[in-house]
């Protein structure tokens, strides 16, 4: 059964891209998929301190010195045939939590027992943004970078508003004005939502590509 692991790194809770991400995965369950979501919004992501201890000092069950919650987070990963990365957009790009992350999974680099086990995974991108033009696929690409530097599969699809990942917006019609009647305006954008379904689908035909060679 094909594993797909979602985590998104808004620190607002039941928020606009943890409804996206949460669809995506949804999408994901019908078409038969095992699936772990992680929301970085209730959980403590440490900054990598480039200690490199992972180089040498990795031991089962420990894949970093650094004592928090990332350990649940590159277990699943490890297990992922999938692997969603899901961010709102801050400067045109990932926002701090999901940095913390990505950069945390050098582990899965150089370390000496978990390098390159993510080689040959499949990496999506999902975004949400204030506004239709408002940084998408900059903060789809500063996911890619992440995936191309693991040696992962980045797999876009071209009925996903931006070919790098499924796009939605906060604000009704991605206008960027603030509208204080609107709390969850991503459930309103059909395209948006339907973006992610798309890439979803995409991605476990690749899937099943890649496991079949």
């Amino acid at each position: 059964m094909t594993k797909l692991v979602a985590i998104s790194s808004s620190p607002i809770k039941k928020g606009n891209l943890e409804y996206l991400a949460g669809h995506m995965v949804e999408a994901a369950k019908t078409k038969g998929c095992q699936t772990h979501m992680f929301h970085l919004s209730s959980m403590k992501i440490k900054e990598c301190i480039h200690c490199n201890a992972c180089v040498a000092k990795q031991k089962s069950g420990k894949y970093c010195m650094l004592d928090d919650d990332a350990q649940a987070i590159f277990e699943k990963l490890e297990e992922a045939d999938i692997i969603l990365l899901a961010s709102p957009v801050y400067h045109m790009r990932m926002n701090a939590r999901m940095a913390a992350l990505t950069d945390r999974l050098r582990v899965f680099i150089f370390g000496n027992i978990s390098g390159g086990k993510l080689k040959n995974k499949i990496g999506i991108s999902a975004a949400v943004a204030w506004k239709r033009h408002g940084g998408f696929e900059t903060t789809h690409l500063s996911h890619m970078y992440v995936f191309y530097n693991l040696d992962m599969l980045p797999v876009g699809c071209h009925h996903s508003i931006s070919p790098l990942g499924a796009s939605a917006v906060s604000i009704r019609h991605g206008e960027g004005l603030f509208e204080r009647d609107i709390k969850k305006g991503v459930i309103e954008d059909t395209a948006g939502l339907k973006s992610g379904e798309m890439l979803v689908k995409r991605a476990l035909e690749v899937s099943k590509m890649v496991r079949r060679s």
